[in-house]
């Protein structure tokens, strides 16, 4: 606890801010927080840790999976399995802890089962990226029990659109001979309109300024280190293509929209490869996997005034995705995953009534899962979930309590079993605004998780994370208790969000190694236990306005944070080590640019069959212009680590063989209309 309160005072010190190129949105009073509940809640007022990446910080953000692009927020690393497929890792937790939406509903793919799976919704879809951290994910479920990731798309568009708007996109890199293109265009007509999306991107091998596999990984494998040389990340291309549509009637109560997104993705898994036993007498060779993945998804979802009793609002939203998931070997198809299902959510939303604000909600879920081919390690799976809630807040402008309660239930239904799951969670919080600019709170929670299919059932080689995997179908559920402390301060040119948490875990579902080795695959066997674990650590942010002279300024800014994980086992696996980055940024009234230095810590807290990973320090930064009257068009080039040096991000399977990718610059150019 001591060297995080030490990190705290520090970052304190450096007046935090969110990194380049993943920057959290300055914090507005008029900001309000989609995801947090049904109701109005500003970012100031936020009881619980929450970040929010507009339109502007996606088109520089990192081309790559979500877990890239969230990469540098406070509290969040990437699982980092290559540029095709990243999901986020929020206080150190990852998988099925951690829930990545698409406007609200869940995305009916297979990306939490396994770190080598894409989430199917690409960042650069969104209008807004939400994540949130703590008891404020208490209205999606036990599987929001690490933090919720809300990719806000605006296909079904929910405000009129007098003619015509749009967007449009276009960047290139060199560290991976890249590119990318997408745009967006709307088009109203009286209460109606239409919306046309598309995104199209293309990289290849990736360089690193290192040889591939780390020092630690060759040493015990009973290698020679070959020393500092340039090289590429073989099997690290990827391939995206999305595209969607959408037709909505927005009326003076409402609206109510349709949508329909196709997704198409083909990408290397680096470090995933077969040994080739076609001909005995020949020389052992590995086939590459890649993988191949497509989804169609529809979406509907509206919003309409009432006046029934205490509620002013309902919405309803609803979605069905078909998915599939196709490993090839050497080219030819293989092992197969088959998602297919639907979520649908109510909520009713109560009238504020001198300050109290209110929402009850119904979800249901639906959901079918196959996998077919030599790595089925989990067998095919029905997965049926409801729940019903309620959140409610009381602000009395000085000081207020929130709280929220969700009953909820789950069925998993197998060849090897039938389990059934009821679970209770709640949270109760209190703020007080002491004076002007400043906002302090203290929430606690309940929170029960459901096991997820892969703990309950698997049985079988896991080649993506190098591990024979043994589930229990007699696991309980998992049980949290936390406890968050926030502070937000406003003064003046200071602008600060600090946030220190503690989460005990009651029956902690753990993937621990067994000791022994899988006969066929020579894999190490692990097997999923239950056991008792505590979290805790903390992030803050925040900006100081050095100077200002009409439009032009100079800021300072930087973030920090750090978590601390134990079990009754030992440490768990792939915990983000501490980092804490620092940056300026001027701003002119045609030009602005920036520069970051963000250090990561080394760590050397594992678990049983992990490396240590060594820190690193990464040197980023930016250029924007507009020199056109018209502000809606720039032009942005940036570089990333800049100083070219190993970085390799602990909370991924691959850090020993697929470091972060080496210096990269990129050139874009943006235009709104």
């Amino acid at each position: 606890m001591s060297r995080l309160l030490l990190l705290a005072s520090t970052a304190a010190g450096l007046v935090a801010a969110a990194p380049a190129f993943a920057q959290k949105a300055q914090p507005e009073v008029s900001e309000v927080v989609i995801t947090a509940a049904p109701y109005v809640v500003t970012i100031d007022s936020a009881t619980t840790s929450v970040d929010i990446l507009k339109r502007d910080d996606l088109d520089q953000a990192p081309s790559g999976g979500i877990g890239d692009v969230l990469a540098g927020v406070a509290g969040v690393r990437s699982s980092a399995f290559g540029p095709g497929a990243s999901r986020p890792v929020i206080r150190g937790l990852s998988g099925p802890r951690v829930l990545v939406l698409s406007n609200g509903l869940g995305q009916v793919d297979a990306s939490a089962l396994s770190p080598d799976h894409a989430v199917a919704t690409d960042p650069q879809e969104a209008d807004r990226i939400e994540v949130l951290r703590g008891p404020s994910a208490l209205a999606y479920g036990g599987s929001a029990i690490g933090g919720v990731v809300n990719i806000i798309d605006d296909r079904i568009a929910t405000k009129p659109v007098d003619g015509v708007r749009g967007r449009l996109l276009a960047s290139g890199s060199t560290v991976d001979n890249g590119w990318t293109t997408g745009g967006e265009i709307q088009a109203g007509q009286g209460p109606w309109v239409v919306s046309v999306d598309g995104l199209r991107r293309e990289t290849k091998d990736y360089d690193v300024p290192t040889f591939p596999e780390s020092r630690r990984q060759l040493e015990a494998d009973g290698e020679e280190y070959p020393g500092k040389v340039d090289s590429t990340v073989e099997n690290t291309f990827a391939r995206l293509s999305a595209y969607g549509a959408g037709l909505s009637y927005v009326g003076d109560d409402g609206y109510i929209g349709v949508s329909m997104k196709r997704t198409d993705t083909k990408y290397g898994v680096p470090g995933h490869a077969h040994e080739e036993e076609a001909d005995p007498a020949a020389p052992v060779e590995e086939e590459a996997v890649s993988i191949d993945l497509e989804q169609t998804r529809y979406d509907v979802r509206g919003e309409r005034r009432i006046d029934v009793g205490p509620f002013e609002t309902i919405r309803f939203a609803g979605g069905y995705a078909d998915y599939t998931h196709t490993e090839l070997e050497g080219g030819a198809p293989a092992t197969r995953f088959v998602s297919d299902g639907w979520e649908a959510r109510i909520e009713l939303v109560q009238r504020n009534r001198d300050g109290w604000q209110g929402a009850f909600g119904v979800q249901a879920l639906h959901r079918d899962f196959e996998a077919i081919g030599d790595e089925a390690y989990v067998p095919a799976t029905q997965t049926k979930e409801w729940g019903l809630f309620t959140l409610q807040r009381l602000d009395r402008d000085g000081w207020g309590v929130e709280g929220g309660l969700r009953i909820e239930g789950k069925e998993i239904d197998s060849v090897v079993a039938r389990r059934d799951f009821t679970g209770v969670s709640a949270s109760l919080g209190g703020f007080l605004r002491p004076a002007e600019g400043l906002f302090l709170s203290l929430s606690g929670s309940r929170t029960e998780r459901a096991p997820a299919q892969e703990e309950l059932f698997a049985a079988g080689a896991h080649p993506a994370t190098r591990s024979f995997e043994i589930g229990d179908a007699s696991l309980g559920s998992e049980v949290s208790y936390s406890l968050d402390l926030t502070g937000h301060v406003t003064r003046g040119p200071l602008d600060v969000d600090a946030h220190l948490f503690v989460v005990r875990y009651d029956g902690f579902i753990d993937l621990r190694p067994t000791g022994d080795v899988d006969d066929d695959s020579g894999l190490a066997v692990f097997r999923y236990i239950q056991t008792d674990a505590t979290f805790y650590g903390g992030e803050i942010d925040g900006t100081y306005e050095v100077w200002s002279d009409g439009e032009r300024s100079f800021t300072l800014g930087g973030t920090a944070d750090y978590v601390h994980g134990r079990t009754d086992l030992g440490p768990p696996a792939r915990i983000p080590p501490w980092s804490v980055a620092g940056r300026g940024v001027y701003e002119a009234s045609w030009w602005s640019g920036l520069v970051e230095v963000r250090r990561v810590g080394g760590q050397d807290r594992v678990a049983g069959f992990e490396l240590p990973t060594s820190g690193y320090t990464l040197v980023n930064a930016s250029l924007t212009f507009r020199p056109l009257k018209d502000r809606d068009f720039k032009v942005f080039v940036e570089g990333r680590n800049l100083g070219d040096v190993e970085a390799r991000e602990h909370a991924s399977f691959l850090k020993d063989i697929a470091p972060l990718p080496g210096r990269n610059f990129r050139l874009g150019v943006g235009y709104r209309f």
